[in-house]
């Protein structure tokens, strides 16, 4: 009996590993799809808050998905803006709705700190206390987990930072 429930635990570990091999990577899960809405240009940044999604238009009626983490309920925004800054590593001070609701928060998390809950890279969005971030917490992506801002995988922060302009417009819908 114990070298057939090895030998199942062995059949069921390497399943595991076959089926594991075709499921995106929590690291890097962006994917090219079907974008064909003409009011969006290449370049442009299209938020979906109900999907969790995030899409950088490509044209030719493609896109970049990538999953993302959004605005809890009652914190969530929709609008169109444009990035007004890129950031490696950036620091962050805890705006003060965030302040308020979890006062033990220190004043300042410095950059590049497994703490600093903007991951390794940020950009942020003109006109608003938001930003499009990484994250140190990969678990939230794909939830309804921030003040608004939008978290990525650091893999695909790092990746949309390489192609996303300072100026590039920013759609959020619900």
């Amino acid at each position: 009996m114990n070298q057939f429930a090895s030998r199942m635990g062995m059949i069921a570990l390497a399943l595991c590993a076959v089926i594991g091999s075709f499921l995106p990577s929590s690291a890097e899960a962006r994917e090219v799809v079907s974008f064909r809405d003409p009011s969006y240009s290449a370049g442009t940044i299209v938020i979906r808050t109900s999907e969790r999604r995030l899409y950088f238009v490509l044209g030719d009626g493609r896109a970049l998905r990538y999953p993302v983490g959004v605005g809890k309920y009652g914190k969530q925004w929709a609008g169109t803006t444009s990035i007004s800054g890129k950031h490696w590593h950036p620091d962050w001070a805890p705006p003060a709705a965030v302040k308020r609701d979890i006062p033990s928060l220190p004043n300042l998390i410095r950059g590049g700190t497994a703490k600093n809950p903007m991951g390794v890279a940020a950009m942020t969005l003109a006109g608003t206390e938001y930003a499009i971030h990484g994250t140190n917490r990969p678990g939230s992506v794909g939830g309804f987990v921030s003040y608004g801002c939008i978290r990525m995988y650091n893999a695909d922060i790092t990746d949309l930072y390489s192609r996303v302009s300072v100026g590039a417009t920013v759609v959020v819908t619900r």
